[in-house]
């Protein structure tokens, strides 16, 4: 029987109790109490406008990231790995993993769930509106890319070819980014309206693209929309690759004080090696450039270093139903708090009480809210109920 990862549990589980409950919560708060101690807060809890890194940037990284971790847990059968460190696998792929089509059919069945989980997150499948059909939209969408082509490279390659095609994807990226130009897109332009990755957004998605809208028979996009995500795949791809590389080393017959030093190393090592890139290849997380990738990935190994060697080195592992509750079940917390809405329930069960706490009527309803997400995952967790895909 494997024996689950439970900092893994309990990492997924943090990320997405920041996600669909904590955040909420601060922008409620923040909307009732001006306090620069508050401004301070928020600031950490706020993407980047458009350049530069904050921690609410890496959510997303870092689910992606652990998404990569569980691939060498789920598709390997037996202990052995191709381990960091502990020496190139030389055995048949297939001898180390479920073989035959069936593997292939899961890995096609993951991606298309996630992908229609991802449309209707963005509230465009539910809608029953054919002008709100976007295809590549979501978090849950760059992850099935980055799942799906990992888990291929995982199932056909060692751990050091593994690093060697994440560097030319990274190099492919910016190279693409540097030196190629189509119309007025590209040729090393990092602006939010000009770099390729937009261009090539914008030309191949056109009316398909988040936010477009056919208005006089030309497709015009929200100008403040600026993410991208075709070129930005190649970068998808890497971001779950490390969390592979992580996977691996966890699994590997080091030991534990080496796998966490190792974990440690490169997380410091690729935070260095990101920002020093940034200086010629900006931290962009809106179009996921290459030195985005390296900062967040070497955060995303310093934290998967720290929970592994706490909970699962120094064996500190009671108390954490809270983050297994978000863990287990993470993409039900995760589509549930975006397609679901509670506040009907909150506002019935609260009704009255505005009138005697203000202001704050609002901060009680989303806490309402995000306690009865906790207490359907609750419930799903005490009965063993796991949804995955």
């Amino acid at each position: 029987m494997k024996q689950r990862l439970e900092s893994l549990d309990a990492l997924r589980g943090f990320d997405l109790f920041c996600l669909v409950a904590l955040s909420d919560l601060l922008e409620e708060l923040a909307e009732v109490v001006d306090k620069p101690w508050m401004d301070c807060v928020m600031r950490h809890f706020t993407h980047k406008t458009w350049d530069g890194f904050s921690a609410w940037d890496l959510v997303m990284p870092l689910f992606m990231f652990m998404s990569g971790v569980a691939i060498p847990y789920s598709l390997s059968k037996g202990t052995s790995s191709n381990s960091p460190l502990g020496g190139e696998d030389k055995t048949s792929p297939f001898k180390r993993i479920s073989e035959g089509p069936t593997l292939y059919w899961r890995l096609a069945k993951r991606v298309l769930l996630l992908w229609l989980f991802g449309m209707m997150v963005q509230g465009n499948l539910l809608a029953l509106d054919p002008n709100r059909i976007y295809l590549f939209t979501n978090t849950l969408q760059a992850i099935a890319v980055g799942y799906l082509f990992s888990a291929i490279i995982y199932l056909h390659t060692g751990w050091k070819t593994q690093i060697g095609i994440a560097v030319a994807l990274l190099l492919a990226f910016w190279g693409a980014m540097e030196w190629v130009t189509i119309g007025n897109y590209g040729g090393g332009d990092y602006s939010p309206h000009g770099n390729l990755a937009e261009g090539i957004d914008a030309m191949v998605l056109g009316r398909f693209r988040d936010t477009a809208q056919v208005v006089d028979g030309q497709v015009v996009v929200n100008p403040r929309y600026t993410y991208t995500w075709l070129l930005s795949s190649l970068n998808f791809i890497v971001t779950v690759l490390t969390g592979v590389l992580a996977g691996e080393a966890i699994r590997s017959q080091l030991k534990q004080g080496r796998k966490v030093g190792l974990m440690l190393g490169a997380g410091l090592a690729l935070v260095a090696l990101g920002w020093t890139w940034g200086l010629v290849h900006p931290v962009i997380k809106h179009i996921w450039t290459g030195s985005m990738v390296l900062v967040s990935s070497g955060y995303c190994f310093l934290l998967m270093g720290l929970f592994y060697w706490w909970i699962d080195c120094r064996g500190h592992n009671k108390h954490l139903t809270f983050l297994k509750v978000y863990g287990m079940n993470s993409i039900t917390a995760y589509v549930v708090s975006h397609v679901i809405s509670f506040r009907s329930i909150s506002k019935s069960m609260f009704f009255g009480l505005e009138q005697y706490v203000g202001d704050y009527y609002d901060f009680l309803i989303c806490f309402s809210n995000v306690t009865i997400l906790f207490l359907i995952l609750y419930i799903m967790y005490k009965n063993r109920i796991f949804l995955r895909v």
